[in-house]
């Protein structure tokens, strides 16, 4: 090899291997704006600290418009560990035309000046050089090809390693069988941050989108229906009610055989009411904040409401209400979530094809483990309130009001049928034995929680059409909570030989 050959090869490795070692800066500081600064209670300027995992690198990031060629400001501020920030000193956007300019930098400040270049692809030409020597010519021309090779194997590898955590800003669907995501959210960075749970369907993720906290549940594509359905729900009208959980958008992710279908929805740290209570006790206001809250959830959904502003509320049943689907927001307040199984009924429409035996097996009402439902409304919103007498006996098993020991969390029936009870466990302990999660002797002697327990074996009654429905249940919750704040403590073994006689909301309210 020549000696000027040499020198030239030896440059350019050196040159690749300093720009790769130098070209990384430092964030600390970025610049920040926000748009709606009122609405989320931020400053609309200034400078932002970024903080990250030791292991991640932090970039800076500016999101704008362009409104007939002058420039609108949405969001700037500090942007997590992404891929496609790495060692680009300057914020700029390369893509031709989005709707939503979006572009990411490294270096203290390096987003206070951003512009848009899109990449254009030029076409040049160059003179026929002089034929070079044979090896020279090889060796030019191997290092480039293997350099392409090493650095898309390593971006391949990059893009299956990183896409679960940093996803690509959201897009619409393009499948006409799929829903349509929210025009808004395309607008918006959406970042994977943490796996909460794993369930039949699929799984939640906790997500950042722009400065605010999501869920994102992932459904595998051969749980269409189950996506599908929980989208159709969220969609009806008159589902926005402060005890159903909040939905964002449902969006198709993916291409070929790696299709996902997501849901996003609003966050709430405190997770399950299942998990909550494995945690935690609850005090005697707090067990009535949770139950009345999530019994008026119930309420709201099996209620039929014509001519709300966005049209009329048909009917729900939700088909799979447990402990697990009821989750706790930040004020302890709860909200009814999972829909994938539910139901809508209309005056005049068919169900469609449903299948009687659905939903989880500790949780199934008696007509249910038979086989013996009514495919009618009022049968399915019964269903439910066995359920939901059972979700409130695991409220009462984990309060402290009671002056005697609180047990271990403990799911219906796990006493009776162990953790993992198959169908023929469930027909043999409730259908056939008519067996219930027990009350402790200690639970009767304090007043608000014997008047619960009552309420509790009128919603998990073995005949159906003696169940109360969610908006009694919810009276009564409010009747006893009242009755037991205007009680003194030296009154309440009085008061609880009385229980029997006091009057409850009328049955005439159930179903």
């Amino acid at each position: 090899m020549r000696t000027d050959t040499k020198l030239a090869l030896a440059i350019f490795l050196v040159s690749c291997s300093s720009g790769a070692i130098l070209g990384r800066s430092e964030t600390q500081e970025c610049a920040f704006y926000n748009a709606n600064w009122e609405k989320d209670r931020t400053n609309q300027s200034g400078v932002e600290s970024c903080h990250a995992e030791k292991d991640k690198r932090r970039h800076c990031f500016s999101t704008w418009k362009n409104r007939s060629g002058a420039v609108e400001m949405v969001k700037q501020g500090c942007w997590l560990d992404d891929v496609n920030c790495y060692d680009r000193s300057e914020c700029v956007e390369h893509k031709e035309d989005p709707d939503v300019f979006f572009c990411c930098c490294e270096g203290n400040m390096c987003n206070e000046k951003f512009h848009h270049s899109p990449e254009l692809i030029q076409i040049t030409s160059s003179p026929v050089p002089p034929k070079p020597d044979v090896l020279p010519t090889l060796l030019y021309s191997l290092i480039p090809v293997m350099a392409v090779a090493v650095i898309l194997f390593l971006s391949f590898w990059m893009y299956r390693h990183l896409k679960l955590s940093y996803p690509p800003m959201l897009v619409p669907s393009q499948d006409p069988c799929l829903m349509p995501p929210s025009p808004l959210l395309g607008q918006k960075p959406l970042q994977l941050l943490e796996l909460k749970a794993r369930g039949r369907f699929g799984c939640v993720w906790k997500a950042q989108l722009l400065h605010e906290h999501v869920a994102v549940k992932i459904f595998p594509v051969q749980n269409k229906q189950s996506w599908q359905n929980e989208y159709e729900m969220y969609s009806l009208s008159g589902m926005k009610h402060e005890n159903i959980l909040h939905f964002i958008a449902a969006e198709k992710r993916g291409n070929g055989v790696d299709i996902e279908l997501w849901l996003i929805t609003a966050y709430h740290e405190k997770g399950s009411l299942t998990d909550f209570l494995k945690a935690n006790v609850v005090s005697w206001n707090e067990l009535c904040l949770i139950a009345q809250t999530f019994v008026r959830g119930l309420a709201y959904l099996h209620e039929d409401i014509p001519n709300l502003k966005d049209g009329h509320k048909p009917a729900v049943a939700h088909r799979d209400i447990k402990s697990k689907n009821v989750l706790l927001k930040h004020d302890l307040t709860a909200c009814i979530a999972d829909f994938g199984l539910s139901l809508k009924f209309e005056a005049g429409k068919s169900t469609g094809d449903t299948h009687g035996q659905v939903g989880t097996r500790r949780y199934m009402a008696p007509e249910v483990l038979e086989g013996a439902i009514s495919f009618q409304r009022d049968s399915f919103l019964r269903i439910d309130m066995y359920a939901a007498g059972l979700v409130l006996w695991e409220l009462a098993s984990r309060c402290t009001a009671a002056d005697g020991p609180v047990d271990e969390f403990c799911l219906p029936f796990e006493e009776e049928a162990g953790l993992h009870p198959s169908l023929e466990d469930m027909q043999d302990v409730v259908v056939h034995k008519k067996l219930r999660p027990i009350f402790r002797e200690h639970w009767l002697k304090h007043t608000g929680l014997a008047m619960l327990c009552e309420t509790v074996e009128e919603c998990w009654d073995h005949e159906a059409e003696a169940r109360l429905s969610a908006g009694c249940v919810e009276e009564r919750i409010l009747s006893m909570h009242r009755i037991t704040n205007l009680i003194a403590p030296d009154d309440i073994l009085s008061v609880v030989t009385m229980v029997t006689n006091l009057d409850f909301p009328p049955k005439e309210s159930s179903l």
